[in-house]
């Protein structure tokens, strides 16, 4: 009796692994590694095609529509201007802090004479 246990099991085991290996994990219907890689490629050289065709278009929409209406390029585009950084033409001698002779005058020369603070 344990023989035929034994063969039966050994029988089943064989059947049951080749059955488990086909249902679990198909080898021809999954694309390979280097497969995949040249569907990737194809597909990155199809996206690149594509956005450029587009973006060609999406480009002449704008000249168009720039054309049509006179827009200008701060209008497009708007920006506002850089402000003008001006020279400190003021220096308190205690704490080296300047002053433009814009605005309102820092405490440290209101009300004061100016001409020993002037920058030379």
């Amino acid at each position: 009796m344990p023989s035929s246990q034994s063969s039966s099991s050994s029988s089943s085991s064989s059947s049951s692994s080749s059955s488990s290996s086909s249902s679990s994990f198909p080898r021809n219907s999954m694309p390979s590694y280097s497969e995949l890689l040249a569907q990737k490629k194809s597909l990155d050289a199809q996206i690149a095609q594509a956005h450029k065709a587009e973006s060609v278009q999406a480009l002449a929409t704008v000249h168009e529509l720039i054309a049509e209406f006179g827009f200008t390029a701060q209008q497009v585009f708007p920006w506002k201007p850089q402000p003008k950084k001006v020279a400190a033409k003021y220096r308190d001698p205690d704490t080296g802090a300047t002053w433009s002779g814009r605005g309102k005058p820092p405490q440290w020369i209101a009300g004061k004479d100016r001409a020993p603070f002037v920058i030379a």
